[in-house]
This record gives C-alpha cells, structure tokens and sequence, in this order.
C-alpha cells in the first residue's frame, strides 16, 4: 500500500486550505467508489480529506417549496427522515432502496452525485427533480451538471455544501439491479411539476444519466402509463456490458418507465 495521508477538518476552510496544502489530495465522503478505486491502485491520493466531520455539510430542511440536504448526508438518514417522506416520498424510497444496510449507513447523497457513478441512484433523481447542487463557490443546475461517465462539472477542489430539490406535484421511480452488486441496470426516475414533466434515466446511459425527451414529451401530453406504449429508445446511446445488450437495456428503460408511473409516488425495484 503506497502511503496516504488521512485528513479530518471540521470546518469547510480547513478543508480547503489542506486541500491547497496537499501535493495531490482527494475529498473523501461516503468513500464507496474511491477506496476501492486506491485498493485497485487507479487512484493514488496523498492526502484523504474527509469531509464527514464538517457539520454544515449533513442535516435535511425544508425551505419554502425546496427541499435541502446537506451533502455529507448518509442514504439511511434520507430515507428515514420524515421531511423526504412527507413531501418526495419517492426520494426517500430511492435512498432507502441504495445497496445494503451497511452502504445506507456510511454511503453519502454529495458523494454519489459528485462520483456520477453511471449505475448511482441519486444522480437520477437530482436530474428528474431538477435540483441544484450548491457548492462552495457556485450554484449549478442539475442539467449542467453532470457531464459524463464518472465526470461532473464540478472542480477537483470544489466542495459540494448542498443539495435543493424542488418539490414536485408527483414523483416515482423504478429500477431494475443487479442481483450480485445491487447497481441498476436501468432506472427511470419520474417527477411532474405543473406542465413540465422529466423523465431521469440512470444504470442504461453510455454517457451516464440522461433525460429521456421522447417519454417527456409523450407524458406531458399524457400522464398516463398508456402515453409510453409508442415511445422507443435508441440502443446507440446504451451501454452494453454483462448485464446486458444495448438493445435489452433500451427495452428495459421502457419498462422501468411504464412500471414508475404504475406506481407514482412509490418506488419499486425488480431484480
């Protein structure tokens, strides 16, 4: 094991100004990505900067008709807390359906969305919900956010403080995973607001999460489970791996889609 440095600031100053000390430093959060990314040695930071001990990055608020959560907030927190249930009850399903016990309880909502993991939960929701993600130096629209596999638009010494959903009329969100590691292999999260409808896709993405136009579009005309009967996605914008074909993944984005607005308000996961 090559030495690393391990880092514990309880201040968001300090963590910045370690991060400016360090010759190649790392944020840590929730850790589920990048320590077994240094175990496989494709990441070597000299410093591990940890960003659990700073209080104002946790903690779940309502303001107004938005919903904020500071990013070191862990996945069972989220699921657990009555303020997601009551007003994103989808939400609080998608955070509580999050790998095993032991992820929900050390894994972190900042850290899933900085990661932009292509199979992640969370990605899909602050893309269909419209969220903003606050970072210490900017605030970014969820759809200039994300930019590709594992890439974001966040800088390499950018701290994500928080994150605002606005509240939506309705929400729902449903994946199929994987029975070994428990990642979606397609997930569709869906929230309507007034007119506006999106439609979130994550786990089929060959650039990562996106938003499916044509379902949008279909459902703003039609809220309806019927409305998606004639929509088709395009296999050349799908991953292909062990799990699947893009052609079966495009399929099952179609379905995931139907069975959330089956299921609106709820979550469901196949397997």
């Amino acid at each position: 094991m090559y030495p690393t440095t391990y880092r514990r600031p309880t201040t968001l100053a300090e963590a910045k100004r370690l991060f400016a000390e360090s010759e190649n430093a790392s944020f840590l959060s929730g850790g589920h990505t990048l320590l077994p990314a240094m175990k496989l040695r494709l990441a070597s930071p000299s410093d591990l900067i940890d960003l659990g001990g700073i209080p104002e990055l946790r903690g779940i608020r309502l303001e107004g008709h938005v919903l904020v959560i500071g990013a070191a907030t862990i996945h069972a927190d989220v699921a657990a807390s009555h303020l997601v249930r009551q007003h994103i009850p989808a939400l609080a399903g998608l955070a509580g359906s999050i790998g095993d016990r032991q992820v929900r309880h050390r894994g972190t909502i900042g850290g899933s969305v900085s990661n932009n993991d292509p199979a992640a939960d969370y990605p899909s929701a602050v893309l269909g919900l419209d969220a903003t993600v606050v970072t210490d130096r900017r605030r970014v629209a969820a759809d200039d956010f994300f930019v590709g596999l594992y890439e974001t638009a966040r800088a390499p010494d950018e701290i994500v403080i928080r994150i605002e959903f606005p509240i939506p009329d309705i929400a729902a969100y449903a994946k199929f995973v994987s029975p070994a590691s428990r990642f979606s292999i397609a997930g569709v999260f869906i929230a309507k607001s007034g007119n506006s409808v999106r439609v979130a896709v994550t786990g089929a993405g060959s650039s990562g999460v996106f938003r499916a136009d044509g379902l949008e579009a279909a459902l703003a005309g039609d809220f309806r489970p019927q409305a998606l009967a004639r929509c088709k996605l395009d296999p050349a914008f799908m991953l292909g791996d062990q799990n699947g074909t893009p052609e079966y993944r495009a399929n099952l984005v179609l379905v995931m889609a139907r069975r959330a607005m089956e299921n609106l308000g709820a979550i469901t996961v196949y397997k």
